[in-house]
C-alpha cells in the first residue's frame, strides 16, 4: 500500500483525536442534533402526526398558541439557566482541581465523556425547543399547532432535568482526590498492560552502533508514530529503524531522533519523519503511562506542601504508584515492530524502570524526607517492589539505590532518634537477594 495513504490516514486520525479531545466537540454534535431533530419533527408535521396524535390521544397535544409559545419559553429558558449553572459549576470545580492537586489533571477532568454528553443534551434541547418556537404561527386552527413537537420538547426537557440532578452529583463526586486518582490509575494501568500484552521480543535485532543517525527538524515532544507506516515504508525499502527517544521526551532540532541501517534518500527520509509525530500538544494518560505516573507524584508532591498539609492523601498516591510500578516490572526496555513473519522492522525504546523510579522518587524525597507517615511509606513501596516475583536483579538494584537515597535524606531531616531507628528497621528488613 502506497506510503501517502498511511500517511493522509494517520494525519486524519491524528487531527479527529485532537478535535474529538476537545470539551465542546460533543456538546457541538448534540447541539447539530438537535437541530436536526427539530427538521425532522417538522417534517413529521407535514406528514399529519399532530392530527393522528389528537385523535387518538389528545391529552398528549397542546392546541392552544399561547399556551405553546409560553410553556416553550419558559422551557427554553430553563435549559439556558441549568447550562450557565453547570458550566459554571465546571469552571469552579476545575480551578479548584488545579489550586488543590495539579493542573496537569486537568485535561483528563475535562474529557470526561458524560459531562459533555450531558452538556451537549442541554444544547441540543435548547436548539430544538428554539426551532419548533420559530415554527409556531398563530392560529385558531388546531391542526396547525405542531403539537408532536411541542411534546417530544418537553420530554426533552423534563430528560434534561433529571441529568442536571445527576450532572451536580457526578461532577462533584469526580473533583474528590480518590476519584482523580482512581480514574488516573485506570487509565495508566489499561495502557501499560496494553502495551504488556503486545510487546515482542526480538534478539535477533542487529547491533546499530555504526547505523546512520538522523535528527529531528523541529522541536517537539515525541507523541507516537505510525507503526503500519513505518513497518511499510521499512519492508519496501529494505532497512531497520532504531528509535532513540521513548514517548514524552522533548526532542529539540538538531537532536538525534533515530538509526538507520543504511543512509536513506531524501524522499525515504522525509516518509519517515511523516509518521513520527512531534508536537507541542497536550498528551492524554491513555495514550503515555509515564504521564500516569508523574500526575499521580504530583498530586502527592501537592498534598505535602505547606499550603495543602494532607499527608493521608500523599500515603494514597504512594498505594497507587505502588500497583503501577508492580505491573511496570512486566514491561521490557525496549520494544519492536515486526513483520508477520516476526522479523524486527523497529526497536523502539521504552522509559525503563529504573529511570522512571528514579524520577518518582526524586520528587518524594525532596518533599516528603521530613515526614515519617511518608517516609515509613515510601520504604513499604520498596519492600513490596522488591519481594515481587517478577522483579529481576536489575530492577531489585534499582530499587535499592532510591531506598539508599531516601534513607540519606531522611537521616538529615528527620531529628526524632525513635522515629529514625524505626524507620532504619524497617529499611533494613527489606531483602534484596
Amino acid at each position: 500500500m502506497d506510503n501517502s495513504y498511511f500517511s493522509s490516514f494517520w494525519k486524519i486520525k491524528t487531527f479527529f483525536k485532537t478535535i474529538a479531545n476537545n470539551i465542546a466537540f460533543i456538546p457541538g454534535v448534540l447541539g447539530v442534533a438537535g437541530f436536526l431533530l427539530g427538521v425532522l419533527a417538522g417534517l413529521s408535521e407535514k406528514w399529519g402526526i399532530t392530527p393522528y396524535l389528537i385523535e387518538k390521544a389528545p391529552f398528549l397535544i397542546i392546541n392552544n398558541y399561547e399556551t405553546a409559545a409560553t410553556l416553550l419559553s419558559y422551557l427554553s429558558a430553563g435549559i439556558i439557566s441549568i447550562m450557565v449553572f453547570s458550566f459554571s459549576m465546571v469552571m469552579l470545580l476545575l480551578n479548584q482541581a488545579s489550586s488543590n492537586f495539579s493542573p496537569r489533571v486537568l485535561p483528563g477532568l475535562i474529557s470526561v465523556r458524560k459531562h459533555q454528553y450531558i452538556l451537549g443534551l442541554y444544547l441540543g434541547t435548547l436548539l430544538y425547543n428554539t426551532f419548533v418556537m420559530v415554527g409556531i404561527e398563530p392560529t385558531k386552527d388546531q391542526y396547525q399547532l405542531p403539537g408532536f413537537s411541542i411534546l417530544i420538547g418537553i420530554i426533552l426537557t423534563i430528560i434534561c432535568l433529571f441529568f442536571f440532578i445527576y450532572f451536580i452529583d457526578s461532577i462533584s463526586k469526580s473533583i474528590q482526590v480518590e476519584s482523580i486518582l482512581d480514574s488516573i490509575f485506570n487509565k495508566a494501568s489499561k495502557r501499560l498492560q496494553f502495551i504488556i500484552d503486545n510487546q515482542k521480543d526480538a534478539v535477533s535485532f542487529p547491533d546499530s552502533e555504526n547505523w546512520t543517525s538522523y535528527s529531528a527538524k523541529t522541536f517537539g515532544y515525541f507523541r507516537g508514530l505510525n507503526r503500519e507506516g513505518l513497518l511499510d515504508i521499512c519492508e519496501k525499502e529494505n532497512f531497520k529503524l532504531e528509535l532513540l527517544k521513548y514517548q514524552g521526551f522533548f526532542v529539540g532540532a538538531g537532536m538525534p531522533l533515530f538509526k538507520s541501517s543504511k543512509p536513506l534518500s531524501d524522499d525515504e527520509l522525509n516518509s519517515v519523519f511523516d509518521f513520527i509525530l512531534l508536537n507541542r500538544s497536550t498528551e492524554n494518560v491513555r495514550e503515555n503511562y509515564v504521564l500516569g505516573f508523574k500526575q499521580i507524584a504530583e498530586i502527592g508532591v501537592r498534598a505535602m506542601s505547606p499550603g495543602v498539609n494532607d499527608p493521608g492523601t500523599a500515603v494514597n498516591t504512594i498505594d497507587y504508584l505502588t500497583e503501577l510500578f508492580a505491573l511496570k516490572l512486566l514491561e521490557a526496555d525496549c520494544d519492536f515492530i515486526c513483520k508477520k513473519e516476526g522479523d524486527p522492522c523497529v526497536k523502539l525504546r521504552t522509559f525503563s524502570f529504573s529511570d522512571l523510579l528514579s524520577q518518582i522518587m526524586m520528587s518524594y524525597r525532596t518533599y516528603c524526607k521530613q515526614d515519617m507517615t511518608c517516609s515509613q511509606k515510601l520504604v513499604m513501596m520498596m519492600a513490596t517492589l522488591v519481594a515481587n516475583p517478577n522483579a529481576t536483579k536489575i530492577h531489585k538494584n534499582a530499587i535499592k539505590e532510591e531506598l539508599d537515597r531516601l534513607m540519606y535524606d531522611v537521616e538529615g531531616h528527620i531529628k526524632n532518634t525513635q522515629d529514625l531507628d524505626l524507620l532504619k528497621q524497617l529499611a533494613n528488613k527489606v531483602s534484596f537477594d
